[in-house]
């Protein structure tokens, strides 16, 4: 049986995993939530070659993720500005944060910290319940999938329940 390649899941979590997975790409969302916009600035911070970064900033404004707005300079240019789309990555890039300072913590400690801009406490990531608000981990869930068909499971087994 031939791999069936990642992009060709219909699953709301491979389908992303395909786009937002390419090397690169993650970083690039990070930095437009950091304040980088222009080309050069991307560039300059993230030491990428302008070839790559070419590609990944024009999937991430072809998928919707990132819009090119014209500035003038000497001519025109364009800086690259989170959407509506790019702005709901906020929540994904702050819990692969939390994930990555438990179990991959640089060895300096932290690149940067985040704070609310109101109260100045530290940021945290949760999910919850979104009837009754209470905290959850994967053994509190159960998967019921919307088709058979849609189950992911290995050829010849059962796909096991969440947290297990």
């Amino acid at each position: 049986m031939a791999p069936v390649r990642v992009a060709d899941q219909q699953c709301t979590i491979a389908l992303p995993a395909a786009l937002l997975g390419e090397r690169w790409t993650l970083l690039l969302v990070r930095q437009a939530f950091l304040g980088t916009r222009r080309f050069e600035d991307f560039q300059s911070s993230m030491a990428i070659s302008r070839s790559v970064l070419a590609e990944r900033l024009g999937t991430l404004v072809e998928e919707g993720i990132l819009r090119r707005v014209a500035y003038k300079d000497v001519r025109t240019r364009y800086e690259y500005r989170l959407t509506e789309k790019g702005l709901d990555l906020y929540p994904v890039l702050m819990a692969l944060r939390k994930w990555g300072d438990r179990w991959m913590p640089p060895e300096q400690g932290p690149s940067f910290e985040l704070h609310h801009r109101d109260c100045g406490g530290g940021v945290d990531v949760h999910v919850t319940c979104a009837a009754c608000r209470e905290e959850l981990t994967a053994r509190d869930v159960r998967v019921t999938f919307s088709a058979p068909a849609d189950e992911p499971t290995a050829p010849g087994s059962a796909a096991p329940p969440a947290g297990r």
